[in-house]
């Protein structure tokens, strides 16, 4: 017999005659038929469950429409491919290289050529005499040759030059020579290491961009993660949400029906209605997160022109496999070879060591050695005059060059600076690797609270969904009210989603602890430029 027509018929019976009036023997198997009916109720009632479809824990909510399947990979692999951000990053090796091949080019060949033609018509008066006489001459200069700095302090110049001369008073004439001028410096400028500093200086720059761009990668792919987790997080949060809506509206059509039937004061359909409206009310809000994470994610990921209206569904499981950490060592050693910053802070280290050879380098007097040899010869014509043919001459120069300024304070200032900087950067370096110890530990701490989280809301759950039910069954055997059921209700709602909420916050503590060691991108596979440990 249905439980509307059993509850019915008793409650006729009830409100017949007195229970003083029937035999004890009626007395005891009208008890009997509540107790069965009571029973019944309990069996047979659909229970006000508040659970996680089995799909839900791996995935996000269901596909709507239009909405694009997206992993965790793929979202990594699209922000590399697609983020701005990281397309200008991407050129910053490149402009440091251009500055690299600028200091390189200081040793680089330079060809050079001269050519000059002078044409003089003079009137000379002789007084004794009483005679004028136009003078003119004719010049012509044409010289080309090679010019090279060598790294060893030593500037060669090659060179050949031909004249060709005449005047009113000499015929036409051709002179040619060949000369090789040599400028060595002994002191100033002398030494190799001196001469390639900037050109180091440069390399080292450049190397410092690249770890400067794997640091951006790191960032970006670790926002990348933390943006799909949160949209995990939003979906599924929908998903209980909408799973507890209908547990409130069938609680809610519940109550009217005990209501009608005489079981229940009117006043627990008011309990019963704002249970449906919180539900209502969290739904908004987890549908506007939901938009929110996804429009975050879209700016990372969406290559330019896409549509941004279009959603995403994860795909990737918000569960981990495992919910163990490393010993907190193992991270803090990684993170002093790994770290992109600290790599960077000892590469500018490395630069401020080259400043100040360059700066001891000032500090010396300049004493240069310059030598000339040049063979030359004359002719009718310019190849004649190069071979020499109507004779041929030479020419030798050598000597010193010495230059001191007094006080040499500009040199003395530039070293000094350059002591200091140096100083001030290993400082920095010593307090960037303690902030990074902080950080390492603070971010295993967290991962570590998330992992014992999980744990524990797993167990507060478990008793939650126990509490409900016995909330139910004290509902249906009229020992508790409508409002103490969607306590219970509540209470349970809350556990789960407190529970997706550590879950999701492991993963991206989990992240933020790769992050933090510099190997996210070492246990995601993924290869760039300044992954190698700078020694320091």
């Amino acid at each position: 017999m249905p439980e509307p027509i059993m509850q019915g018929l008793l409650r006729r019976w009830l409100r017949g005659p007195s229970l003083r009036t029937l035999p004890f023997r009626q007395v005891c198997t009208a008890a009997l038929l509540i107790g069965l009916v009571l029973l019944s109720a309990t069996i047979h009632a659909e229970p006000l469950r508040l659970s996680i479809p089995p799909e839900t824990m791996h995935a996000g909510a269901t596909p709507a429409h239009g909405s694009a399947r997206l992993s965790l990979e793929d979202a990594v692999a699209m922000a590399l491919e697609n983020n701005r951000g990281l397309r200008a990053e991407r050129l910053r090796p490149a402009i440091q290289g251009t500055f690299e091949a600028q200091e390189r080019a200081r040793f680089d060949p330079v060809a050079f050529a001269d050519l000059e033609i002078a044409r003089d018509r003079s009137v000379r008066q002789f007084q004794e005499i009483q005679v004028q006489e136009t003078f003119r001459s004719e010049r012509e200069r044409a010289e080309a040759g090679l010019r090279q700095n060598l790294p060893t302090g030593t500037e060669l110049t090659l060179s050949v030059r031909g004249n060709r001369a005449e005047s009113s008073r000499a015929s036409e004439q051709f002179t040619g020579r060949g000369g090789l001028s040599l400028t060595q410096a002994l002191l100033r400028g002398g030494r190799i290491e001196s001469n390639l500093v900037r050109l180091r200086q440069a390399g080292l720059d450049v190397t410092a961009s690249e770890y400067e761009l794997r640091g951006f990668v790191e960032t970006l792919v670790a926002d990348v993660e933390s943006a799909y987790w949160t949209m995990v997080l939003a979906a599924e949060d929908i998903t209980i949400l909408e799973n507890a809506l209908r547990v409130a509206e069938r609680l809610l059509e519940e109550t009217r029906g005990r209501i009608r039937a005489g079981e229940r004061p009117e006043t627990e359909e008011i309990g019963a209605r704002a249970e449906v409206a919180l539900r209502r009310q969290g739904l908004i809000d987890a549908r506007s997160a939901l938009a929110r994470s996804q429009n975050r994610l879209s700016r990372l990921i969406r290559a330019p022109g896409s549509d941004w209206d279009q959603g995403f569904v994860a795909v990737s499981p918000a569960v981990p496999t495992a919910y163990e950490l490393e010993p907190i060592a193992v991270y803090v050693a990684l993170g002093r070879d790994h770290r992109s910053d600290l790599n960077e802070t000892r590469l500018r280290l490395q630069r401020d060591d080259l400043e100040i050879v360059l700066t001891r380098n000032g500090l010396l007097p300049r004493l240069d050695f310059f030598l000339t040899l040049g063979a030359s010869g004359y002719a009718e014509s310019l190849g004649g005059a190069l071979r020499g043919s109507q004779g041929d001459g030479y020419d030798l120069v050598a000597g010193l060059r010495f230059e001191l300024p007094l006080g040499n304070r500009a040199a003395e200032a530039g070293a000094s600076r350059a002591r200091l900087t140096r100083e001030q950067t290993r400082e920095v370096l010593y307090n960037l690797e303690r902030l990074a110890i902080q950080d390492i530990r603070a971010a295993w701490f967290e991962a570590d609270r998330a992992a014992a989280q999980v744990q524990a809301r797993e167990d507060t759950v478990a008793l939650q969904e126990e509490l409900l039910r016995v909330a139910e069954i004290r509902f249906r055997v009229g020992t508790a009210t409508g409002l103490e059921v969607a306590q219970a209700q509540r209470d349970l709602l809350e556990s789960q989603l407190s529970l997706r909420a550590a879950i999701i916050r492991f993963r991206q503590a989990s992240t933020d602890l790769l992050l933090q060691s510099g190997t996210l991108l070492l246990h995601r596979g993924i290869e760039t430029p300044g992954q190698e440990p700078i020694p320091f």
